[in-house]
């Protein structure tokens, strides 16, 4: 069945609108059941096609707002302000995840580059779990904070580089991304420049009220800015969008109204038909065999046994082997970036769809096992007292006071 471009724009957006009033009530992430509908509606049951080039094309926008929001996820001061010892301890545990993840690829007779995709964890998973249950300012909290940082944003690279190296060697055309890094650095420092010397202005691009809405206009033109610098140089639009975000999240330390403003852009509309596309190419037959779905558990052990492994190394910083086991239950949890690995890992041939509609269902199962796993295990620590000041103790600007 072929629905024409009007249809397939109306019935998607429709359900973009709906489905998260229903997630709530069935306290399932808003995600997961946008990618139920697409399954619904792609190749695993009705069989619906589209007509014409909308849906693909916002759900490829919808794909770089995602990743320009992972960028302003990071939080870089956090990373500066820790000590050498804990730089040590994240590296070391980064490192663990890489060699068991190297190991698991190996058993599973895949190439290096599932490495990179059990490597993954999901930022957007664990900020608001660890907010839930009150323990995102605590070290502990932090601590898992930046180690999904670190994960994500390290992992990012990797597939970068690994994709660079399996086209072209260890020629020239290795260094495709210094255009795009030195992009990244004259930006950042002009923007730094420029926010210190026109403080008012920079604070109107953050403000709640602007009827230009100028922070969001520089938001989307810092995205598709290096999205283009990435397309010139060869690279993958994904790296161009997070590194775009990622000069916001370095410029400005307090950019609450922006980043809900662009939320309600990207999480509001074109996220979900990302999602809804992705569960659409989604095909039950490569997962549901006896076979597959062996294999489909196995791959869930391997994905659980990278991250809770490492997770041990909390022992170091005091941590009780409960809290310990339980990070590594919520650094476990997968979404976004991992569809995002399998998607490009499709493209460039190094994993076959069966593989990909594994991953997704992957990670269909971890961003629910991951944050109900950790919630069930967590017990309440002694709450800080209410005149608890900011650790970064740092205005809007956040390099200003630096």
């Amino acid at each position: 069945m072929v629905l024409n471009q009007a249809w397939s724009l109306l019935l998607v957006t429709v359900a973009a609108a709906l489905l998260p009033g229903l997630s709530r009530s069935l306290r399932l992430p808003a995600i997961v059941l946008e990618i139920l509908f697409g399954v619904v509606l792609g190749k695993s049951l009705l069989e619906i096609q589209f007509s014409g080039d909308w849906i693909s094309f916002l759900a490829q926008l919808g794909f770089l707002l995602l990743m320009f929001q992972a960028g302003m996820e990071i939080d870089f001061f956090a990373l500066r302000r820790q000590s050498g010892r804990n730089i040590l301890f994240h590296l070391a545990l980064f490192g663990a995840t890489l060699g068991l993840s190297v190991l698991s690829a190996f058993l599973l007779n895949r190439g290096p580059f599932v490495a990179l995709i059990l490597m993954t964890t999901s930022l957007g998973l664990v900020v608001p779990t660890l907010k839930e249950t009150g323990i995102s300012r605590t070290p502990h909290g932090q601590a898992l904070l930046i180690a999904a940082t670190i994960a994500d944003f390290l992992t990012l690279f990797g597939i970068t580089f690994f994709l660079l190296y399996h086209e072209y060697g260890l020629g020239w055309r290795f260094l495709g991304p210094v255009p795009l890094f030195l992009g990244f650095g004259i930006l950042l420092k002009l923007g730094r420049l420029w926010a210190w010397w026109h403080p008012e202005a920079a604070g109107r691009l953050l403000a709640d009220r602007d009827e230009q809405e100028l922070g969001v206009r520089l938001s989307l033109a810092l995205l598709f800015l290096f999205v283009a610098l990435s397309e010139l140089a060869h690279l993958e639009p994904v790296l161009g969008a997070f590194l775009g975000g990622a000069v916001l999240s370095m410029v400005f330390r307090e950019k609450g109204h922006l980043e809900t403003k662009l939320s309600g852009i990207a999480y509001g509309f074109l996220i979900p038909i990302f999602f809804i596309h992705v569960g659409m190419q989604f095909d039950l037959g490569n997962v549901l065999s006896p076979g597959r779905i062996l294999f489909t558990m196995t791959l869930f052990g391997f994905a659980v046994a990278v991250k809770l492994i490492p997770a041990l190394l909390f022992l170091f910083l005091g941590t009780g082997l409960r809290r310990a086991l339980n990070a590594g239950v919520l650094l476990s949890s997968r979404l976004s970036l991992i569809i995002v690995a399998a998607s490009i890992g499709l493209e460039a041939g190094f994993i076959s769809v069966e593989f990909k509609d594994a991953i997704v269902l992957l990670a269909v199962i971890t961003c629910l096992s991951g944050p109900t796993g950790f919630k069930l295990l967590h017990r309440p620590e002694a709450k800080p007292g209410n005149g608890e000041k900011r650790s970064d103790g740092g205005p809007w600007v956040g390099w200003m006071r630096e």
